[in-house]
């Protein structure tokens, strides 16, 4: 799953196109078991969902279709059978844990991805009479629930970490490296795969990978430290430091609280425009002249909507405010006091360094290819970025120690106020989530050919995960790796 604390993922509900076509397959409910003292026979909700499981698990398009035909129709806004086949990939299909609660038109059970740790509540209710087709079909993860929490030594988690990497490299699954910390230090550091697969050039802990979204941490603490400055203000709107923005309407009702929560209503950067433009958007000025028209799409606070556009205006702010380039801002302020030597935005036409990974994304018939054709032709501040799992370690480090705000505005920073799901929240460009105990932040990026995630934990652990395949290659890592260390 893509997230990388928690997610909230829907499945075989959506589809803007018919299913594809294909030849008829009859696809009919799990058979019902015949009652006996140890196994009760299968209510009509799970012999449905058991049904798409065996479709889903085999990857087996026609039957997939047939079922959806019969059982669950593909309307408009859900996934389609192509989407639940990547689900299909990504997780290496599902197990049944538990069936936590059954009546004949709803069952609850608890499911686990056979290719990770990620458990998952899934939910389905269908109509009371023959055939019994499906009203609803949700898939959420959740933490792992006590009863299969793995608990191990920290020597223990480490070996099994090893153990699972070698395993995952193997399988050619994981390419990139990986930092575990304790109080600062690391105590696991290795690097796994090709930065370059055509040249065989290796990873290493010096590799540079694209970071995708976890920019946002960066142009989180550099808004926090203007505002420490008090050269800006939370409640401040986007109008009052951005007079002539474009959409006055937007720019009044927009705070830099709203930006920084994903609660703005500023819509994304992603789609068609993006597309046709990728190649001439190189300042984050060029941005704001592509989109910055564009409306509210809800009122400012009402919900979070995931903005990478909120998070560029936030880099357009610190320009306005700073008198530099956002660049230079972040590279003077954020990566110089942090030691970060090998962290910036490079242009991708003019791009050297080279010790740069090459993204590779995952293609059904030719195996992984290049992403070079789908990069912005420059990072921003809601993303994209190179550096390595050195430098994020030594930014974790020095955000924790108060190098780059007062303790008071790292507490603000990254202490939780949106929920996002089960012990979840969305802090300032950072990620807040408490379980078992444990108070972890951070943040993760992925886009095609590129996987991150940084989880900075109060009891001294510190994961960090980087990858050049697809998502979620750096999150199960991380995932994998913090379900075994130990809790105090």
């Amino acid at each position: 799953m893509k997230c990388p604390l928690l997610c909230v993922v829907v499945v075989a509900c959506a589809s803007s196109k018919p299913a594809p076509q294909s030849s008829p397959v009859a696809v009919a409910p799990a058979p019902a078991v015949a009652p006996t003292q140890t196994q009760p026979a299968l209510s009509a909700a799970e012999q449905q969902f058991r049904a798409w499981l065996a479709a889903f698990n085999a990857s087996d398009r026609a039957k997939l279709v047939a079922f959806h035909d019969q059982y669950y129709p593909v309307k408009e806004g859900m996934p389609s059978i192509d989407d639940e086949l990547e689900f299909r990939t990504q997780t290496g299909g599902f197990e049944i844990k538990k069936v936590e609660s059954s009546t004949p038109e709803r069952t609850e059970m608890l499911v686990k991805e056979q290719a990770s740790d990620q458990f998952a509540r899934v939910m389905v209710e269908v109509e009371p009479a023959e055939p019994h087709r499906v009203r609803t079909f949700a898939l959420r993860a959740i933490p792992t629930p006590d009863e299969f929490k793995v608990h191990m030594s920290e020597a223990e988690a480490l070996a099994a970490l090893r153990a699972e990497l070698e395993k995952r490299s193997a399988a050619d699954t994981f390419s990139g490296a990986v930092i575990v910390a304790k109080n600062g230090a690391p105590i696991f550091a290795e690097a796994y795969g090709f930065a370059d697969r055509d040249k065989q050039i290796k990873n290493t802990l010096d590799t540079r990978f694209r970071i995708g979204s976890m920019n946002k941490m960066f142009t989180a603490v550099a808004t926090l430290q203007l505002v420490q400055a008090k050269k800006l203000a939370l409640t401040d709107a986007l109008a009052k430091v951005l007079p002539k923005y474009p959409n006055q309407n937007l720019a009044k009702k927009a705070t830099i609280h709203h930006l920084l929560t994903h609660t703005g209503a500023t819509g994304d950067i992603f789609g068609p425009e993006f597309d046709k433009h990728r190649l001439e958007l190189r300042t984050l000025a060029d941005y704001v002249k592509l989109y910055g028209t564009r409306d509210l799409e809800f009122e400012p606070g009402a919900k979070m909507a995931y903005s990478n556009y909120g998070f560029l205006l936030l880099g357009v702010v610190i320009e306005a405010v700073s008198k530099q380039t956002y660049y230079d801002y972040v590279a003077k302020r954020v990566f110089k006091p942090a030691g970060m030597t090998s962290t910036s935005s490079p242009m991708e036409d003019k791009a050297k360094e080279s010790n740069r990974s090459i993204g590779y994304m995952r293609d059904p018939k030719a195996g992984w290819v290049p992403n070079t054709d789908t990069l912005p032709i420059r990072a921003t501040s809601a993303g994209g970025g190179d550096s390595t799992v050195k430098d994020l370690l030594a930014f974790a480090n020095a955000l924790t120690s108060n190098k780059l705000l007062d303790a008071e505005h790292t507490k603000l920073l990254t202490t939780g106020k949106v929920d996002m799901g089960p012990d979840t929240k969305y802090a300032y460009g950072f990620m807040e989530s408490v379980q078992d105990g444990r108070r972890c932040f951070g943040h993760g990026g992925g886009a095609p050919g590129m996987n991150g995630q940084l989880t900075i934990c109060d009891d001294g652990y510190t994961i960090v995960v980087l990858a050049n395949f697809d998502p979620p290659a750096a999150g199960r890592v991380e995932h994998f790796v913090l379900e075994r260390l130990p809790t105090k």
